[in-house]
C-alpha cells in the first residue's frame, strides 16, 4: 500500500528473485505474511559498489543437481504467477537503512529499502546473498554490535538470510528447508496467535558455527 508518493509499505522486503528469493515469497504467502521481492542488493551498508554482492561460488553441480534446481524454479516461477506474488525481478534494492531496533507495534517499520523506483518500508528482511564478511561489515556499518551468531545477531534486527552458504552454495533443497524456517519465524512475529507456541521463538536460518 503506497504510503506517500515513491514509499510503499509491506510486511517483508525479500532481496533477491531468484530461487531463495521466491522460496521464501512462496513460503510467506501460504502463511499469509504479505512481501515483496526486489533484485539483490547492489551495496551493503550503503557503500558504493559497482557489482551486486554475489555468492561464493561452488564446484559445479552435475546434470541430476540442475535438473532438480530447475524443477523446483519452475514450480516456483508458476506459484509465484497464479498466485499473484509481488516480484519486481527488474527492481534492484541500492541502499538499507535501519530505521530503528525497537518496535512499538505493527505499524512500526523498522527497514527501508531504496530502489531506483522508491522507498520501500518494511518490518523484516530476507536477504539471499552476500557472503558472511560481508553480512558483518554491513552491521559494523549500521552501528550494530556483533556476537558469534552471525544469524542471530540478524534476526535480532529483523533480518534473516536464505540461500547465503559460507564457503558454498546451499543445495536447493537446503535453501526450500531454510525458506520454511524463515517462513514459520516471520509468520510467528506476525500473527502470534495462529501458530502454534512452539513456532512462536527465533529460528536460524543457518546452523549456528560449531
Amino acid at each position: 500500500m503506497p504510503t506517500c508518493a515513491g514509499t510503499e509499505q509491506t510486511t517483508t522486503v525479500i532481496i533477491g528473485s531468484g530461487l531463495p528469493g521466491l522460496a521464501v515469497a512462496s513460503e510467506l504467502r501460504r502463511r499469509g505474511v504479505d512481501s515483496i521481492t526486489v533484485d539483490a542488493l547492489e551495496t551493503l551498508g550503503g557503500t558504493q559498489s559497482a557489482n551486486p554482492v554475489a555468492l561464493p561460488r561452488c564446484d559445479a553441480p552435475n546434470s541430476a543437481s540442475l535438473h532438480e534446481r530447475n524443477e523446483i524454479l519452475r514450480h516456483l516461477r508458476n506459484y509465484a504467477s497464479s498466485h499473484n506474488l509481488d516480484i519486481r525481478s527488474n527492481t534492484r534494492a541500492v541502499r538499507l537503512n535501519l530505521l530503528g531496533t525497537e518496535l512499538s507495534g505493527p505499524s512500526v517499520h523498522q527497514w527501508a529499502v531504496h530502489t531506483p523506483d522508491g522507498i520501500l518500508l518494511a518490518h523484516h528482511i530476507v536477504l539471499t546473498r552476500g557472503a558472511h564478511s560481508q553480512l558483518r561489515r554491513m552491521l559494523a556499518g549500521l552501528g550494530l554490535a556483533l556476537g558469534q551468531n552471525l544469524a542471530a545477531a540478524m534476526r535480532a534486527i529483523g533480518i534473516y538470510l536464505v540461500g547465503v552458504g559460507e564457503l558454498i552454495t546451499p543445495t536447493p533443497r537446503e535453501v526450500l528447508r531454510q525458506a520454511k524456517v524463515v517462513g514459520q519465524a516471520i509468520s510467528a512475529k506476525v500473527h502470534p496467535d495462529s501458530v502454534p507456541s512452539v513456532l512462536t521463538g527465533s529460528f536460524a536460518a543457518l546452523p549456528s558455527p560449531a
